[in-house]
């Protein structure tokens, strides 16, 4: 899959992806507010959508370039299609790469903390974390660290049941461009 500009294409996902939230976190409100969604989980969407994409691509494209160049030329030759190829050869090979990436993107918009608190107000759509972080005591001069701990703990389950299904697709994705 290589194209011309290929490297400055990846050079500004891999620039998007160093952003800190925090720099875009006043134009996004805007860009949010204007289009209504404010207070709404596909703001959330909206907004992860920005730094899980151009990470996805980023470390794909690593699994991409790990491709026989041989056999896409052969299936090329034999009157395959392009979306043919894809599904037939790619995504065979890149499989393990797939579900590496999806884990961690799951794994870094499941935790995401900043956009959950700026772009949502109510219960309903309010995500895990920021729940968690807006359990409050009866006084303020004392801590519910008792129910904070076991949300946190119940927070945990799942990407760690994740991991445990997927942990031989995860070993396999991240040494299979290691070895040639």
């Amino acid at each position: 899959m290589s194209f011309r500009g290929r490297s400055l294409v990846l050079a500004s996902l891999l620039g998007c992806s160093m952003l800190p939230q925090i720099a875009l976190l006043s134009g996004l409100f805007t860009l949010i507010s204007r289009l209504g969604l404010y207070n709404r989980l596909e703001s959330l969407i909206f907004a992860d959508l920005f730094f899980a994409l151009p990470f996805a691509i980023w470390l794909l494209a690593g699994f991409f370039r790990d491709i026989p160049r041989d056999l896409d030329d052969a299936a090329s030759l034999d009157g395959c299609g392009l979306l043919r190829r894809l599904i037939m050869i790619h995504l065979p090979l890149i499989w393990p790469g797939i579900v590496a990436t999806g884990l961690l993107i799951f794994m870094n918009c499941w935790n995401e903390f900043l956009f959950a608190l700026t772009f949502t107000l109510s219960d309903s759509a309010r995500t895990l974390p920021v729940s968690i972080g807006l359990i409050s005591a009866p006084s303020r001069f004392e801590l519910p660290f008792g129910i904070i701990m076991s949300a946190s703990l119940l927070a945990i389950v799942p990407p760690v049941l994740l991991v445990l299904l997927f942990q031989h697709r995860i070993a396999a994705g991240l040494t299979a461009g290691a070895v040639k």
